[in-house]
Parts: C-alpha cells; structure tokens; sequence
C-alpha cells in the first residue's frame, strides 16, 4: 500500500483555562466523527512571506498562513484581526507528530497554542464540522476515560501534558507514532487497543486490525490476530507477551482473521473463542487447526468481557460470512463489527458462507442499533453509522443496477465491463462473485423478470 505523507497545522485555541475541540463530520475521510483540534492541510500555494506580528516572528510563514485560512474556513475566525486587535496573548509551536505508519495518508502536524484574551464567537463550518465546545482540559481527559471520546493519539497527548503543565510551550510527548516491538499500536477510544498487523488480506488492504480489550478482573481478548507470515507472528507475540491475554477471539473464518490465531492461543495457553459456524468452517478446512486447543463458543446475545465496567456482548452479524460475529458494549459506545464494512476496499460476499439478503439485514441491524463508533477490520475507527448507511445503500443502488441490467440481457461479464470501469483488475473475480450474490437474492426475492 502507497502512503502519502501531507503536512498538516492544527490550533489549540486556550481561554480561561479551558480548550476548544470541534466534532469532525462523520462522511469524513480523515478522522471520521473524530474529537479534534481544527486545523487542516498545508496547501501547495500557501504564502511563504513573513508575518509582520511580533508573535509570528519565531514561526514558519506557511504554517502560519495555513493556520489563519482553516480557522477562518473552518471557525469564521479571523486571526489576524484578533492578533491586530490584541486578542491574542501568545502563539507558541507545542511540536509535530506524524501520524501512524499502518495509515494510506499519514499527517505530519505542527500543534499551535494560540492563548486567547477571551473566548470568541465561533460560526461552524458544517462542510467539515457538525460542532465544538469549550471545555477544561481535564474534562475533556475524563470525557475519554469514560469512553465518551474519539481521539487521534497526538490530540490526546496535547490534552494530557496540558492538564499537568498549563502553561506548556513544547509538549514532550508529541511524537512520530512509529511501531514498537515492529506493531503499530493505537488506543483512540479508551480501553480499545487497536493493533493493526500485516496479514494476508485482499487488496488494497494489508492489515487486519487486531484488537485487544477487557477490564481489569474480566477476560482480556485478543481479537482476529492474524499475521502475514512467522516474522509477523513473533513480533506479535513479543508484543502482547505479559499482558494476561485471556483467550483469542475470532469474528469469522477467513484466513485473514484467524491465520496462526492458533499458534499464538498455544503460545499464550489460552483457548480461542468463535462462533460455532466458524469453528466448523475452520475444522472442515484445516482439520489439525484447533488440536491441543480448548474452544469456547459463543452465540448473539452472550458476554464476552467487560469494558470499562459495561458488559461487552457478542453480536450475530451473518451476510459476509454466516457466522460471523461483532461485539458491542451494552452503552453503545462501539461496535466491532469485522468485515461487515471495509474502512479499506470492499466486502465480498462469497457463497457459501457468504449471502446478500442477509448482508443487508445486518446492515439494517446495526444500523438501528445505533452505536457511537465502527470498527470494521482493516482500517481506522469510523464515528457514528454513516459508513454502515452508505454502504447499504451503495449495495442497493449496486443492486437496482444489477436488476436492470440482467433485464436487459446483460450477461455477468457485459455488467462486470459496465459496473466496474477502472478497477484494480485483481478485483474483477471478487465483483464478479458480489454481482453473482445480487441475482441470487433477487432470485430468492422472486424480482426479476427474466
């Protein structure tokens, strides 16, 4: 996967002892329905000449220029007028951070203080933000141990030295997130620890996120660790080693959620959890998988662990695979839902395990489930339901599509040649298989006319 790298700014506006955060929109690329501090990219044609402010004298033009454009895009904050009009106390660069390696875009920020004299009127610009708020800082820091926020890592570093030193000008542990032990590691909700390891997934993808979760004093799980090759597998198990791992958890059978799953449940000596229908799926495939391995199985409805004091409850989520399984806290606060969505590429559905009309009533499912976060299995933590809305409705359009075409007499290959134009051509076996799920639900559902 090709990462691009884009220098970005972004404001921590201070008043009075508190901080002003925005709510990013949901339909977001970047940090979806994320808790941020606004600012945005350096654009190509940002002013390098100097700023003639004696509190701009220390910093780089271009961020400085960039800086003013997004907080008046973004608040309708007019910076220069506001450092005109003595409104601004002191502007002092806190550090960088470049974002995590695992990410197709990693951001490499500058974090602005700007001290305000006192707290102005915002206009949200509703395009990228839906709001924002003032709050302390250490209020914003109990909002994230209760597990109320999204936070990029970098936003919750700046918002935990503040809280220890107020008057900070250079934040310590801003940093590059590089991988320790060789896994990146991420915690952007409290209590959720997401890993994502290299494994043998379908293109453009080429991680699976592992996800480690449990309370002190409840079962701790490792969920669908699956690395690419043995190199992966020892770095994972250096990295998880100590952490009282109480058993692996598997949402479904797919090689890429439960390659060496095995291997490292012996390594740990604890058992693996699944479905019952992954459990067979698995044995039919690799007979010896689970030898010398305790099973424990769990249907919709069970407790799986808790998390921060809520019971987290497994969830049936069949469509993609029929015995695949989520997992939600009882508070709604996420869900990880494994490939019922893909935050990188698209879900196959694969007959036999695989089936369109029940794909849709998942989605439905969760949907009206309503949980604050998504997790999907290969890319970033999504706020709120609008990815799981749009791809249900993306599959309903794909469907119609299907529909007319077919009554038309288009045969599986003309509709491949007209519905996927520009494709990864790797891809075009896995839209053939999808437009083959389409015509066997409109079968089942008696809608074609042909």
């Amino acid at each position: 996967m090709t990462v691009k790298i884009v220098e970005a700014v972004t404001a921590v506006l201070i008043c009075e002892g508190e901080i002003y955060l925005t709510h990013r929109q949901p339909h977001l690329t970047a940090f979806p329905g994320f808790m941020a501090f606004p600012g945005g990219k350096v654009d190509k044609g940002e002013a390098e000449h100097l700023h003639a402010h004696p509190l701009l004298a220390e910093q780089t033009p271009r961020h400085v220029h960039a800086l003013a454009r997004e907080l008046r895009e973004e608040l309708d904050y007019d910076l220069d007028a506001a450092l005109a009009a003595g409104e601004v106390l002191a502007i002092d660069k806190l550090g960088t951070a470049l974002s995590p390696p695992f990410l197709q875009v990693r951001f490499d920020t500058g974090f602005f203080a700007i001290r305000l004299r006192s707290k102005p009127e915002f206009t949200i610009e509703l395009g990228e933000l839906s709001g924002g708020a003032w709050k302390s800082t250490s209020d914003w820091l109990s909002d994230f141990e209760r597990g109320d926020l999204l936070l990029a890592p970098p936003t919750l570093d700046v918002l935990q030295e503040l809280v220890e030193r107020p008057d900070a000008t250079v934040i310590s542990r801003l940093r590059d997130y590089e991988e320790i032990d060789g896994i990146p590691e991420i915690e952007p909700l409290r209590g959720v620890l997401q890993m994502p390891v290299r494994s043998n997934t379908l293109p453009p993808a080429d991680r699976t996120n592992c996800f480690q979760i449990g309370d002190q004093g409840s079962p701790i799980l490792l969920i669908d660790p699956s690395p690419a090759n043995r190199t992966e597998f020892d770095k994972l198990c250096r990295h998880v080693a100590g952490r009282g791992i109480s058993e692996v958890f598997l949402t479904h059978h797919h090689p890429d959620h439960c390659q060496y799953a095995n291997d490292l449940a012996r390594h740990l000596g604890v058992p693996i959890a699944t479905s019952a229908d992954t459990f067979e799926r698995i044995s039919r495939r690799v007979p010896t998988f689970f030898d010398g391995l305790t099973v424990k199985t769990y249907a919709d409805g069970d407790v799986a662990t808790r998390w921060l004091g809520h019971p987290l409850r497994v969830i049936a989520v069949p469509g993609h695979d029929e015995g695949q399984l989520a997992l939600m806290p009882d508070n709604r606060a996420f869900c990880i839902v494994g490939d019922l969505i893909q935050g990188v590429g698209t879900v196959v559905i694969s007959p036999p395990e695989g089936d369109m009309a029940k794909y849709f009533a998942t989605l439905e499912k969760v949907i009206a489930l309503g949980p604050k976060v998504i997790w999907p299995s290969h890319g970033t933590a999504l706020g709120g339901t609008y990815y799981l809305e749009l791809t249900l409705k993306h599959r309903r359009a794909r469907e119609a599509q299907v529909k007319t075409l077919f009554e038309a007499g288009r045969s599986i290959d003309q509709m491949l040649a007209e519905m996927y134009v520009g494709t990864d051509p790797r891809l075009m076996p896995l839209a053939r298989i999808n437009i083959e799920g389409h015509l066997a639900k409109l079968r089942s559902e008696g809608a074609l006319q042909a």
